[in-house]
Order: C-alpha cells, then structure tokens, then sequence
C-alpha cells in the first residue's frame, strides 16, 4: 500500500510540474477526426458526439465502471480495457485518478485524452424507479435543427418527370431521456431536404424505451435499437469503426445490445430486445425486430415483385425513391449467447432474416454470387482472451448455404511505449449477411483477404508514432474490375506535443489498388490504382481565449501509364472559447485546388452540437465556415452555422437534381438545445 501511494505522489508531481493535465480539455474534435476517416461520408456520428457529450456532463467512476462502459469509449483498446481491470483485481480501487498511468499501455497521451470523461467521486445512482423520481430526478433534452442550402438545386425547379416533390428546408428534431443509468427515452424525426413537410411533417420517425440493472434482465430496449457482437461479422448495426492511425482500433469493441440514438435510416432494428443473465457469467439475448425497407422492385415472369438491392440512403423526395419507400418487409428472429470470465469471452449467435419478396441476381458479372431468395440465416462464434500483455479476438461466421468469414488477431503490449496490431481475415464471396460491418478495406466483408499490422509507439509525453499495413486481395470481380484483384495500404503518422497548448501532426498514406483500365481496349485489363497523401497540422493555443490549427495536405493520384494528378488543401481555423462567456464560435478560411474527384481531399469540419461534417474538396475554390454558439439561459442554448464552398472557373455546382447555376454552394444552419 505504500508502495502505491508514493508511485500516485510521484506521478501526481510529475504531472503538475510538466503537462497540468489534470486541467486540460479533451478535444472532441481530434477524437472524432482520428477515428472517423474511414466511414462513410454521409454516415450519422450522433451517436458517438452523445456518449461524449454526457461522460463529459456525468463522468465515469473508476472505482465502480465496467468493461461494457469502458468499451464506449472509443479511444480506449480492449487491450487497455483488460489491463485497466487487471489493475484493480491486483491493486484494489483507484486513490487517484492520476494513477491510471501506472497501468500497462496507459500512456500519457491516454491519460489526457480520458480524464474529462472520468472521476473517482461518488455519483448518484437513483436505485428507487418510481413514478415520482422518474419525474423529479430525470434529466431531458430537447434539439430542434434547420437547414438549407440557399441557392436553389435544379431538383426543385418545374422539371418534368423525376423532381423533388418537397422543400428544400431540412428539419431535425431530437428528444433524449435519462434517469440514472437505470431508464432512458428517445425520439427523433427527421426531413431531408426535398421529402414532403405538408400533411406528414416528418419523414422519419425512430424512437425507443430501454431499461437496466433489473435484477436478472441487464438491458431491455423496446423500440429501435443496435446489436454489436464479436467483430462485426456476424451481427454489427450502427456505428462501427475501421482502419485509422490507432492501429487497435482494428479490433472491435462490441457493446451488445444498445438503443438506437442516431438518424442514419438504415442501420437499426426495430422491435425489442433484451440481455439477461443465466446464470453467473452466462448472458443470453434474444432479439426479434419487423421493418419495412426501401428497394428498387420489379416484377418476374410469374408477376411477383422482386428486387436485387436494397437502398440504404433513406431519401424520399422524388417519385420513384417515394415508390420504393418502405415496399420491403424484413423479419429478424434470433438469439446471442455470451460467456465472461477473468478476460475470457466467448459468444455465439444464430439469427433467421426473412424478407415479403426474393432478391434476384443482378445482370453483372461481379454480382454472381450475390444473395437470391427471400430467407437467410446467419450464425457466429467470436472469443476474444487477455493473456498477460496480449489480447486475442477473432470471429467465424456462415451464411447458411452459402459461404464462410472469418476474422483472428491480436493486440500486443510490447512494453510500455510500444503496442502492435496484428489481423488477418478471409471473407468468401459468397458470404451473404445483411449486417456485416467487419474490418474490410470494401464496404462489405466480403470476397477480401488480408493481412493486416501496425504499431502504436510513444516512446514519452511529446511524441507519438503509428504505422500500419494492410495487404489484401479480392479473389472475385467486383464493381469496375472485371478480374481478381490485390493492393495495400501504408499510413506513418508522428505527433509532437511539447506542451498542453501546442501540438504538430505529420501524416503519409499510400493505397495501391487496381482497377479496370480507362483506355479504349478489345478485352478490359486492370491498372494499378495509386492514391497518396501527405499531411502536415499545427494547433496552438495563444490564450485561454484563442486557439487555432493550421494545415496543408497533398494528395496524388495516378492510374496506369496516365500522367499523376496533384492537388492540395491549405486551411486556418480559429477557434474563440472564453470561459463563462456567454458567446463562444469558430471560423474555417480554406483554399482547395485538386484536379479532379479522384484526388478529392477530405476534412473533418466543426459544426453545431450532435451534428457532424467531414467537407470533401473537390476542384479548386475556397471554403469557409462560422460557427457560433450562445447561452440565451443557463438551460437554453442556440448554434447558428454559415458555411459556404465557392468555386473558380465552374459555372454550375453539383449534378443532377443537385445542380446549381451558379459558381457557390452555401448553407445555413440554426439548432436550439433546451435541457430541463
């Protein structure tokens, strides 16, 4: 015991006397930016700015947390996860939170990143569910968002045949509901720009109730609601993470069941669910959920409807995204079985999707070995096992008559400073699953092998280095290339931090892939695809006031024997935060010049609270953004947003339905947050 007080007062001096991190303020923005770029462009990050956002408002106890609330954090691997609960079983609870760098993997950077988020104070845990408490002692918050583009998109002008059918204003509206940990409530509604606001003045309604710590029944969500097993393989819907410059984000930090929070209208199930524990380590999860999706149909030589995908973007603003809306019915049995034990899990799921009509196979070669029919099971095993400095994971899955996936690999303390990655996977190109989000470098887990690994070394508290490599293969075609493929990824990156208030970035990706050849040819041939990028970033702090973040990056893209493109984005922002300020905002002033949409450049972009933006610069132009926030009262809160993209030399934005007349696309956006 001794011994581990001196350790706390030491590091606790040398914390004070170099970093003061105990008063630092975690940057939400560089934790979504580091994770984040390898999603979707368009995917909906509310869920994750919501988990943010509250441990920042009711920190994590330390002394009373869970690997399952751990997990939640998105900066934490599960290898530090299980050294953190090692730590406790040999040590016993927390006397510091400065303590947590004397665990394994814990770096300074770690340590910095966590402490917003956690404390070692004893929280309020309402244990009484009563009606009264329920109304006394919950905390609510209530968002309402607009939006709209302000020059006019040739969509909504008299066009005859496809058109937007409504307005160009988007409305969101956001409910959130929390009694402890023990209930929660939530309702969103949501129009995109061009659906209908008259008569239904909301085109997407998603909504749940879930429970806790009810004895037995550890969660139970009625409503919509996410299911995250294993490594994504077998069962994975809503948010999920791929490659990124912390190379132990490959392996998947699967949270199980979970409300749906976010307004992405794709990537849920509807129903009920609940995990249950059998007995003593034993968990069990049955889920079932019936929704209708949309799809693109059309009718067989028999007169039944039948369709080959299904669409994800949740748009209906035209006539024929309103006929595919909702025409699919999907049914979801199926049950999870989890196994816990002094780092030992082991799970296996089993579930049967039943859709109103069959999938056809579609005319392209590469879609042969697409899914046909209208029923499909799917089953799983995963296991993941701390031994010592190593944490393995892994995860088989099959698609009942049909083909086989699997994913195995391990993180690797290699000793305080040094930490590796190592993965390999092999997804058939038969393997049909609807929710498979696994490590990939396609969309899809599917018809891709590959090797992947990396290192994360801080060798101290100024510098840090990544590097990864991913080498993969594609046995079967696939959307442009007409014959099996291969490519790999490498991606170096340092940061220097030599104080609280300034930080450097360098970073250096390069992806070779190939790719069907652009030049006229009897028979198709594959050139090689490769894309670079280079970047550089500044961010410092002047004042308690003032910060600002400089960058430039360059990216390259070449194809085959054509000449190299070369393009590059230079931006400054500036952020003005004064505490107890009632005003506070932030301002983006960029220029941009690529050549074309191959050598696009993407930046992640600050914008109102629960709302996410990663700007893609495209062709040559500048782009800026304002961003302010004031507190109208201590409880009531508005963001109003300016962005603007004007181009050089264009005389239209955007295509199709999207297009504008003019050389400028800008947009405004107000949120008003109340929370009582």
């Amino acid at each position: 015991m001794r011994f581990r007080i001196l350790t706390t007062v030491f590091v606790l001096m040398a914390f004070i006397a170099n970093a003061q991190i105990a008063e630092q303020e975690v940057d939400v923005r560089d934790i979504l930016e580091s994770v984040a770029e390898n999603i979707p462009d368009d995917y909906d990050m509310t869920e994750l700015i919501d988990v943010l956002t509250r441990y920042r408002k009711h920190p994590i106890n330390l002394n009373k947390t869970s690997p399952e609330e751990l997990k939640t954090l998105v900066f934490l691997s599960p290898l530090q996860i299980s050294s953190f609960f090692n730590y406790i079983k040999n040590n016993g609870n927390f006397v510091d939170v400065l303590e947590l760098q004397t665990i394994d993997g814990f770096d300074v950077r770690t340590v910095q990143t966590l402490l917003p988020f956690v404390t070692l104070n004893a929280t309020t845990e309402y244990e009484k569910l009563t009606f009264k408490n329920i109304f006394s002692l919950g905390e609510n918050d209530l968002v309402m968002r607009f939006a709209q583009t302000l020059q006019k998109q040739k969509g909504f002008t008299d066009l005859p045949g496809n058109r937007y059918l409504g307005s160009p204003e988007r409305f969101q509206t956001r409910y959130r509901y929390h009694y402890g940990s023990i209930l929660s409530a939530a309702i969103t509604l949501d129009k995109d720009a061009g659906e209908k606001f008259i008569g239904k003045p909301f085109d997407f309604y998603s909504g749940n109730i879930a429970l806790a710590k009810l004895g037995r029944i550890k969660k139970l969500v009625v409503g919509d609601y996410t299911l995250q097993f294993g490594q994504g393989i077998t069962m994975w819907s809503g948010f999920a993470f791929g490659k990124g410059p912390d190379v132990t984000s490959v392996a998947k930090k699967d949270l199980g069941l979970r409300p749906y929070t976010s307004a992405n209208e794709y990537s849920f199930l509807r129903g009920a669910s609940a995990t249950v524990n059998l007995y003593k380590n034993i968990d069990l999860t049955p889920f079932v959920s019936f929704r209708n999706l949309d799809a693109s149909q059309d009718v067989d030589f028999d007169g039944n409807l039948v369709q080959a995908t299904i669409n994800q973007s949740g748009y209906h603003r035209t006539p024929s995204e309103l006929r595919n809306k909702n025409s699919l019915g999907q049914k979801i049995f199926g049950v999870a079985l989890q196994y816990t034990k002094n780092g030992l899990g082991i799970g296996a799921i089993a579930y049967h999707t039943k859709y109103s009509n069959n999938f056809i196979t579609q005319t392209a070669i590469y879609d042969r070995f697409s899914f046909t029919g209208n029923s499909l099971t799917n089953v799983g095993a995963y296991y993941n096992y701390t031994y010592q400095n190593i944490y393995f994971f892994g995860e088989i899955g099959k698609s009942l008559n049909s083909g086989l996936a699997y994913v195995n690999g391990a993180l690797i303390s290699l000793s305080p400073t040094v930490s590796a990655a190592i993965t390999h996977r092999s997804y058939g190109k038969n393997y049909h699953n609807f929710f498979n989000q696994g490590l990939a470098e396609g969309s899809e887990a599917v018809n891709e092998n590959g090797l992947y690994a990396g290192l994360n070394i801080t060798p101290n508290k100024r510098w840090a280095f990544s590097f990864y490599g991913d080498y993969f293969k594609f046995p079967w075609l696939k959307y442009r290339v007409d014959a099996p493929s291969k490519g790999y990824e490498i991606l170096s990156q340092a940061v220097y931090t030599p104080s609280k208030t300034f930080k450097i970035l360098a970073r250096f990706k390069t992806e070779n892939k190939q790719q069907n050849t652009d030049l006229e040819v009897p028979i198709n041939f594959l050139d090689d695809v490769k894309k670079e990028a280079y970047r550089a970033e500044v961010s410092w702090q002047l004042n308690k006031k003032w910060s600002f973040q400089n960058r430039v990056e360059v990216s390259q893209y070449k194809k085959g024997d054509a000449n190299r493109e070369f393009g590059y984005l230079i931006y400054q922002d500036v952020d003005y935060s004064p505490m107890f300020s009632k005003i506070t905002g932030n301002l983006r002033i960029a220029y941009f010049n690529t050549p074309s949409y191959n050598s696009r450049i993407y930046a992640y972009e600050d914008d109102v609270l629960y709302s996410f933006a990663f700007g893609m610069y495209s062709g040559t132009g500048f782009r800026t953004y304002l961003n302010l926030k004031y507190n109208l009262a201590k409880k009531l809160n508005v963001w109003a947003r300016y962005a603007m993209f004007m181009y050089k030399d264009v005389e239209t934005v955007g295509s199709y339905l999207d297009e504008i007349q003019e050389n400028k696309k800008s947009e405004i956006k107000i949120q008003l947050r109340y929370q009582f």
